[in-house]
């Protein structure tokens, strides 16, 4: 199914109202405790929070992908009530206390799977919730947890440049009241990290990748993205392992190419993670 014929299949969707055009969200997530933390990330999402139903429509529904849910093929969270998943170690009692009990959408999730053809999109009813990667992020944003969440997998197997086709097709839902989130980081190299670093030192790899990436978004230069591995070391270094770049892929698919952004939280935790963080419309 090409991107326009799914647009036409979720732009049908029986269960979600038409509404005024969602924006699209990255968040760079950073470190777990960035979800208790009284620091300038948490401050910043729980601030975006609130224009949501002021300055910008309320969501119907949350679609976001994280990079800590990697699957061969690519499935829709389809419970009910997805738990939330305390996927880390090694952290303090108060955040693996910590949930976010917002409600699914099954009846959203399968329309969704059933609109898109190319790749197919599976439901997982039991297995997966909402992993930290979304939690984390949302709570500040939403804490009421009143607005159903479902997560969106990532097949790690699949070239970059599926990603964001599949980000393409996402884009109809953003007239059905869906506000896509992708969550993950444009630099994560957590073997390099620099515990203590302030948040304005990084190193020059982390700093030049991050100003690359920010510099094709900030141009519109949206097809340049899935083609970051030509980058060379610089990519590399920035990206290990790349399942914190690819929610990017997804988010950015899902936005025009002219359509007006801005950058917030444009720092780095830990010299080797860069928490810039977008909104398209």
């Amino acid at each position: 199914m090409t991107p326009h014929a799914a647009a036409a299949a979720l732009n049908q969707l029986k269960t979600l109202k038409k509404s005024e055009r969602m924006p699209v969200l990255f968040l760079g997530h950073g470190s777990p405790m960035n979800a208790i933390e009284d620091n300038d990330y948490r401050r910043t999402w729980q601030t975006l929070g609130a224009e949501f139903g002021a300055k910008l429509p309320k969501p119907q529904l949350i679609l976001c992908i994280s990079a800590h849910w990697l699957t061969r093929g690519w499935y829709l969270t389809g419970m009910a009530q997805p738990k939330t998943i305390h996927d880390f170690g090694g952290f303090p009692q108060a955040l693996f206390d910590q949930q976010y009990p917002a409600p699914g959408a099954p009846a959203v999730a399968q329309e969704i799977s059933q609109g898109i053809k190319q790749p197919a999109v599976g439901l997982d009813k039991q297995e997966w919730g909402l992993d930290h990667g979304t939690w984390a992020v949302l709570k500040p944003m939403f804490p009421q947890a009143d607005i159903p969440v479902i997560q969106l997998s990532m097949d790690y197997g699949r070239p970059p440049a599926e990603h964001y086709a599949l980000g393409r097709q996402l884009k109809a839902l953003r007239g059905r009241g869906v506000l896509i989130v992708g969550s993950g980081n444009i630099v994560h190299n957590l073997r390099a990290t620099q515990r203590g670093a302030a948040s304005n030192q990084a190193y020059d790899w982390a700093i030049e990748f991050d100003k690359t990436i920010g510099a094709y978004l900030q141009q519109g230069n949206l097809a340049a993205l899935p083609d970051f591995q030509k980058l060379g070391p610089v990519a590399q270094l920035a990206h290990p392992t790349y399942d914190h770049y690819l929610p990017l892929l997804h988010a950015a698919g899902a936005v025009d190419a002219r359509e007006p952004l801005r950058f917030f939280n444009t720092s780095f935790q830990s010299a080797s993670i860069s928490m810039r963080s977008v909104l398209w419309g």
